[in-house]
């Protein structure tokens, strides 16, 4: 199976790290986050992957070569302007099956296999693996019909699923995606819905951080030890 790892962007939210070493390279107890990336996804039966690459590429390249010593195929797609978060998609020709795509940036103990066979037995064009997150409303909010106050809701917690950064792909996503043209995800994902393609998502309650956040990436720093073990269990 293959799977392409988007790993672009600039790091922004991790700046001033992120000036001199790309966000796919940074530490993460004692190896890079995308080496534990590589770890799972070998682990789970991918014999290939695809970075696509645009700030620092030559860095990223010069760790990972070409992938025999975490004993997958490592090849790279390159950027040589700003095409968003799907955009990338557009440069890699050869995604003729069922493929992996994940945000350089995830660090999760989910299961790939299962999420490909979710995926699969659904039929699904694009499955989407999503965590939920409670928002802190710190207002006291008013539902209205008009200017009828139905109801006063002091300080409501409203439950969302979010977008997990792991994704699973039919080729047939990538005819929505224009050539060497800006695209983000939602964007894509709304084109599909659009068509009446099969967009799914995939629940999941298990471990899941966005390293581009500096809450979650101190605080993975702070529990790794513990974390290690779960997130590398397949190995």
């Amino acid at each position: 199976m293959r799977a392409v790892i988007l790993a672009g962007g600039q790091g922004t939210r991790l700046k001033p790290y992120t000036a001199v070493l790309p966000k796919p390279l940074m530490p993460v107890g004692d190896m890079p986050i995308v080496e534990i990336l590589i770890r799972q996804l070998q682990s789970n039966g991918v014999d290939r992957i695809t970075f696509a690459l645009g700030h620092l590429a030559h860095l990223v390249q010069a760790v990972l070569g070409n992938g025999k010593r975490y004993g997958v195929e490592i090849d790279y797609s390159i950027e040589d302007k700003r095409l968003g978060t799907s955009g990338p998609l557009s440069l890699i020709r050869d995604l003729n099956e069922t493929f992996l795509v994940l945000n350089g940036d995830v660090l999760t103990d989910l299961d790939f296999l299962d999420i490909t066979r979710f995926h699969a037995d659904q039929k699904s064009t694009i499955t989407i693996a999503c965590h939920k997150r409670s928002v802190n409303i710190d207002y006291g909010v008013i539902h209205r019909d008009g200017f009828r106050v139905t109801e006063y809701e002091e300080k409501p917690v409203i439950e969302l699923y979010v977008s997990m950064g792991v994704y699973v792909f039919e080729p047939a996503v990538l005819s929505y995606v224009d050539p060497e043209t800006y695209l983000d995800f939602p964007d894509l994902v709304n084109r599909l819905i659009h068509k009446n393609e099969q967009v799914k998502i995939y629940p999941y309650d298990g471990i899941w951080f966005d390293l581009g956040r500096f809450e979650d990436f101190n605080r993975v720093h702070e529990i790794w030890d513990d974390l290690k073990p779960k997130i590398l269990s397949h190995e």
